[in-house]
């Protein structure tokens, strides 16, 4: 399975654009639509030339690759478009290791379909604060999820 496009809008959505490096809420070095990487496959640094629309859509495109790999590594049951949709949004923020390591896998993985829903929420912060748009996307993530 691959991220659909209400996936690849919610992501866009939340990370926003910005052709020119700047620091995440968790001071990573980021650009385009919240790119941790460039073409190469190196980190962004903030010395990084600014980018194109076309080059931060496909950066995107790069990087749900290896969200794309990590779900379909990590997550032993079935799922919906939905859902895949809102993992994807959910790792592409957060990162594999993030998932990996969740109870949201967990109970994903345990069938708990709607335990999983309610773990999406507690995922809201950055450098240990609680951050307004963070809750939103969360919410939709979560919302999505439950969507069939």
């Amino acid at each position: 399975m691959r991220t659909g496009h209400t996936g690849i809008e919610i992501i866009k959505k939340y990370e926003g654009f910005s052709a020119d490096p700047y620091l995440c809420p968790a001071n990573v070095p980021t650009i385009g639509y919240g790119s941790t990487r460039n073409l190469s496959g190196n980190r962004i640094t903030m010395d990084d030339e600014p980018v194109s629309r076309d080059i931060a859509e496909q950066l995107v495109q790069m990087e749900l690759r290896h969200v794309d790999a990590a779900i379909s590594k990590l997550i032993k049951v079935p799922l919906t478009q939905n859902q895949f949709d809102a993992l994807a949004s959910f790792t592409f923020n957060l990162g594999s290791g993030r998932l990996q390591s969740s109870t949201l896998r967990a109970k994903v993985n345990r069938l708990d379909y709607d335990g999983a829903a309610d773990e999406f929420p507690k995922w809201r912060k950055a450098a240990g604060k609680v951050l307004p748009g963070l809750v939103r996307r969360r919410a939709e993530e979560r919302q999505l999820w439950l969507t069939t």
